[in-house]
């Protein structure tokens, strides 16, 4: 026997309607107990979480400095997120890093925050002072999500950001 899922929807479809009757919701009947309906697995709620960052950049000769603040403004709470930094120009070699995060290439660090409680005002720091190749005029430095847990974000606005930053060394904000 072939069950398509149109057929196994409309089965959950009934079994919620006959419980819905049976329980005397609409004032007639009496109240009968009912197992719970299965939900599909296409069909299951992810858990959500509106991850965010924000700080600054800074290019000085071959110096670049990364400071970056992640927040979550909830409702749920991920266990861990990844958040990546993709540079315009290499990094020069092996890299000091703190111990959160690796370098994955030559133009590319990851990083973990750690828990990221929804809603809490201190949210995660996170300081980088990194070793160019060489001495750009500029340096471009994307910033964003690829791991939250598995929650989903509608907000990802908030998250990704690319900066064009010049060697002045001066703090560019994202």
């Amino acid at each position: 026997m072939v069950v398509t899922r149109k057929a196994r929807l409309a089965v959950s479809a009934a079994a919620a309607m006959a419980a819905t009757v049976s329980t005397g919701a609409w004032g007639a009947g009496q109240a009968v107990a009912t197992g719970p309906v299965p939900v599909p697995a296409d069909r299951r709620v992810a858990r959500e979480a509106d991850v965010s960052h924000h700080g600054h950049v800074s290019l000085w000769g071959r110096g670049l400095g990364v400071w970056l603040h992640s927040e979550n403004h909830g409702p749920s709470s991920p266990a861990s997120v990844t958040v990546r930094f993709r540079f315009s120009v290499p990094l020069s070699g092996r890299q000091e890093m703190p111990v959160e995060c690796l370098q994955a290439s030559a133009r590319t660090v990851l990083c973990r925050t750690g828990p990221l409680r929804a809603d809490e005002w201190a949210g995660r720091q996170l300081a980088l002072e990194l070793q160019l190749a060489r001495r750009p005029n500029e340096v471009v430095v994307r910033i964003d999500t690829v791991w939250n847990g598995g929650a989903t974000d509608r907000n990802p606005d908030n998250n990704r950001h690319e900066v064009l930053v010049p060697a002045t060394g001066d703090e560019y904000v994202f």
